[in-house]
């Protein structure tokens, strides 16, 4: 592009006051970051405060009530969507495994919001195959296998209303994606899935540098 990037690298210091000028993390949401922080280096998974404040508002913008997510991990991110959806709405949240979800079980009690969030364990592709292929979401998650992407793009869209949205995470991938020396299967993974959905007919698209980058997907 010919225009200068409207780029501003983040500070650790920057990054605070970000979060504290959004909506910063409650009392439970900060237990939970520190539940997973106790894991070690495998907590890098969580997605960023701003990150969660965000999804929690854009479910509540586009007024979404069923919601699927492929990869639960600690409930982070579970939390935040089941925060967004109204008192009746429901999140179906898909992982592999029981150890991780148990820290965000304990913690969407604590929160209220438990009632609101459906857990299921198992490989997410045959999860979301042995839904009805009907138009029912209205809001959609990502952060599983970099390898699944695409398959679970293809899954959920038959399942998506017109007009919803599905977040993709890491597709920026800590800058890997446009380093020509990284061939690992996950970052031409990546890659191969962001230049897809770029010319997608199926989909409007935009590619968003939060956190280690999101890309919308909405339902045309």
């Amino acid at each position: 592009m010919a225009e200068t990037p409207k780029h501003l690298s983040l500070t650790p210091a920057l990054h605070d006051y970000l979060v504290a000028h959004g909506t910063p993390p409650d009392e439970v949401q900060r237990a939970l970051i520190e539940a997973t922080a106790a894991l070690g280096p495998i907590a890098r998974m969580q997605i960023a405060p701003e990150q969660g404040a965000f999804m929690s508002w854009l479910a509540r913008a586009i007024g979404a009530v069923r919601v699927v997510e492929v990869g639960t991990f600690t409930g982070y991110s579970t939390l935040c969507l089941a925060r967004g959806v109204p008192e009746h709405g429901r999140v179906l949240a898909l992982d592999v495994s029981a150890e991780w979800t148990a820290i965000g079980k304990r913690h969407w009690e604590r929160a209220g919001v438990a009632h609101k969030i459906e857990l299921r364990l198992g490989p997410a592709a045959e999860s979301l195959r042995a839904l009805p292929r009907e138009a029912t979401f209205d809001l959609a998650f990502i952060d599983a296998d970099k390898p699944g992407y695409a398959g679970y793009v293809d899954e959920i869209l038959p399942r998506l209303r017109g007009g919803g949205v599905i977040l993709v995470d890491n597709v920026l991938w800590g800058g890997s994606v446009i380093d020509a020396r990284r061939q690992d299967e996950d970052t031409r993974a990546i890659r191969a899935f962001n230049d897809a959905m770029a010319r997608d007919p199926r989909v409007d698209a935009v590619m968003l540098p939060i956190s280690d980058g999101l890309t919308l997907l909405r339902k045309r």
